[in-house]
């Protein structure tokens, strides 16, 4: 894990911590999405005033887009983690279910924060929004390339699409996170992903 960073404005003795900082940013983009966030909601969730935010991250979208990097680090290490089951069945499997436990975790914002903020963002945040795009694709692409390893084992059909499947598994994931977002519980999620392997190909 690499070192807490601190950072303090220009001419200013106050320091502050920019780790934590930006950990408390990226949960007021994951609540209220890029456009929702406010440069007040985020000073005042970071404990820092404006200057000291332009000083230490650039300005709001620099932010989001250090968030999202922090976000999307966690994330993909977890897919990452999840793919390397032994089977292309049971990596898919835990995929789904770790999505499941975490779209409707009570200690964070409900639902993925490159789905929900991706629904809220307007033609002023195209540029977002096409980065969030790129950052779903980047999963879809980890699924596939497990899945193309997988047929080439003989652990799927040789008939099954390993792009179709992604992108099948991909769909699945950001359906759970607008449900969750809309209040569906960890049960019902894990009855969506249970009721998703149903059709794996055998």
């Amino acid at each position: 894990m690499k070192p807490r960073e601190s950072a303090c404005s220009p001419g200013r003795p106050r320091c502050f911590d920019a780790d934590a900082a930006l950990d408390r940013a990226l949960q007021v983009f994951w609540r209220k999405s890029y456009e929702g966030a406010s440069l007040t909601d985020l000073t005042a969730a970071m404990g820092i005033n404006r200057p000291s935010l332009y000083a230490a991250y650039g300005n709001k979208e620099a932010l989001f887009r250090k968030a999202l990097d922090r976000y999307a680090e966690a994330a993909d290490s977890a897919v990452r983690c999840a793919l390397e089951e032994p089977t292309a069945r049971g990596a898919v499997a835990r995929v789904l279910r770790m999505a499941a436990d975490g779209s409707a975790c009570p200690s964070n914002p409900r639902g993925c924060l490159m789905v929900s903020a991706a629904l809220a963002c307007g033609e002023e945040a195209e540029t977002i929004r096409q980065e969030l795009a790129a950052r779903r694709a980047g999963t879809e692409m980890l699924v596939r390339q497990r899945l193309e390893r997988a047929r080439a084992e003989g652990d799927l059909p040789a008939g099954a699409s390993p792009a179709d499947l992604a992108r099948y598994v991909v769909t699945v994931l950001h359906g759970m996170s607008v449900q969750a977002a809309g209040g569906a519980t960890r049960a019902e999620l894990q009855r969506v992903a249970e009721t998703a392997l149903r059709v794996w190909p055998a």
